[in-house]
């Protein structure tokens, strides 16, 4: 198999990144609104928005940009570089762990005016980590053409 080079696998890993901010955005916020529903005129949900993105701004700059910074740099070092490891095997097994909990605390949540203010918290917090530091992609020239390994088109 041809070796891949650290731009794609930068390109696939920032995909993933994106993705799951956005969908977590949308999550987070249709929990929040299905709380307003529930009971309508109360400022929880709003607040608790405010919250989720404050705290998210925290994650992104503390937490998630790190996380970001030593994916690139375990990247750079690997030789050769195969698609599937645009994340650590450690990563995706997290990542489905995160995915599953997220699903079930949904689910959970449904109906339960405090448990949704809750996870919807959870879900936009994480989103704006996810998106926030999403940032330090860019600020590293993460997507800019290196030369060195092949592209996925060759």
């Amino acid at each position: 198999m041809a070796n891949i080079s650290a731009r794609t696998l930068h390109i696939l890993a920032a995909l993933v990144w994106y993705a799951g901010g956005i969908v977590l955005l949308l999550k987070g916020g249709s929990l929040l609104a299905e709380a307003e529903a529930l009971e309508p005129e109360r400022l929880w949900p709003w607040l608790a928005g405010i919250f989720g993105l404050c705290l998210g701004g925290l994650k992104a700059r503390f937490i998630f940009g790190r996380s970001i910074k030593r994916n690139l740099a375990r990247i750079a070092a690997l030789d050769p570089r195969r698609v599937w490891q645009f994340f650590s095997p450690g990563f995706f097994v997290a990542l489905a762990v995160m995915i599953a909990a997220g699903a079930s605390l949904s689910r959970l949540a449904e109906g339960s005016y405090p448990f949704l203010i809750a996870v919807g918290v959870l879900d936009l917090s994480i989103a704006v980590a996810l998106l926030g530091s999403s940032i330090v992609y860019w600020q590293r020239k993460a997507f800019a053409h290196q030369g060195n390994g092949l592209s996925l088109g060759q």
